[in-house]
């Protein structure tokens, strides 16, 4: 994994133009991840999550003579950033609308599904909501690292860096929020809770 990003970081800095696009897409399932995850039902039922990342998309791409490759944490954490800024945002914009999210009709946001059976993918994105319910029961900051460690895949140790944080303050943190996750879900029904 590694030396593909090492790769595409060398095409970059040669200029290569379409090497920061491959490696965009290389993080598109795991920053749609985080997204979802982050968006919460108010902002998931006035926008969809594929919209959302579409849209850091184009902004990491636009910016990209603003970034310095550093490594592949450092680069994921740019991205996850980026989302973050940009959930802050349509969040503050639909805020400022003042409009009634309880009345509108959530939206169907089944980008995570495509090519699944109506059955499997009923049954996908209960799950999904499930644990996004879950994981909103957790503090901010267990919710955080179980999204990076377990949705976003990131490294203990970029983490560490992403957050500001020891490595061992993470892996701490993480073995409580996993225990605590698995105890909620445990709670609210039949399945598997997250390891």
């Amino acid at each position: 994994m590694g030396d593909e990003f090492d790769e595409l970081q060398r095409g970059i800095t040669a200029g290569d133009e379409e090497a920061l696009d491959r490696l965009v897409a290389r993080y598109l399932p795991r920053l749609h991840a985080y997204v979802r995850v982050h968006m919460g039902p108010g902002l998931r039922r006035r926008e969809a999550s594929v919209d959302v990342v579409q849209s850091i998309c184009r902004e990491v791409l636009e910016e990209r003579d603003r970034f310095e490759f550093r490594g592949e944490g450092a680069f994921l954490g740019w991205m996850l950033t980026a989302a973050m800024n940009k959930l802050r945002e349509r969040a503050r914009f639909f805020g400022r609308k003042r409009r009634d999210a309880d009345r509108e009709e959530p939206l169907l946001d089944g980008a995570v599904f495509e090519g699944l059976s109506p059955s499997r993918e009923a049954m996908g994105q209960e799950e999904i909501e499930r644990l996004e319910v879950a994981l909103r029961e957790l503090p901010d900051d267990y919710r955080e690292i179980v999204v990076l460690a377990r949705i976003v895949g990131m490294p203990h140790a970029d983490i560490a860096a992403h957050l500001g944080r020891t490595l061992s303050s993470v892996r701490n943190a993480l073995g409580r929020a996993l225990t605590r996750l698995g105890a909620i879900l445990r709670k609210d029904g039949p399945g598997e809770p997250v390891a």
